[in-house]
């Protein structure tokens, strides 16, 4: 199975606030769009960022071939022990997933 990476345009995530992270999947076409909006399950992607399913934020976007996810930063932006201030970071372990 192919990582998402390799099949989408471009994965970024980026602070949506202080206490929330948000990850946009650019399709760059509505058929890659449809294929990754029907393989990425919100149930996976909750685990993978390991926060529950209830907190996790889905928009899918077909205007714009974006699939985009919300999820609870782990510590609030600033803090000490903050690793990721801008949120830039976790964008990667989305896009190394393997999809159908």
């Amino acid at each position: 199975m192919p990582e998402l990476g390799s099949i989408v345009s471009k994965v970024r995530s980026k602070n949506a606030g202080p206490f929330w992270l948000t990850i946009d999947v650019f399709c760059g076409d509505s058929d890659t769009f449809l294929r990754v909006s029907k393989s990425l399950k919100d149930e996976v992607v909750a685990g993978l960022y390991g926060v529950d399913r209830q907190l996790l934020k889905r928009f899918d976007i077909p205007a714009l071939n974006v699939v985009k996810f919300s999820v609870p930063r782990p510590v609030v932006q600033g803090k000490r022990t903050d690793r990721d201030m801008h949120g830039a970071g976790w964008g990667c372990l989305l896009e190394e997933l393997e999809i159908d």
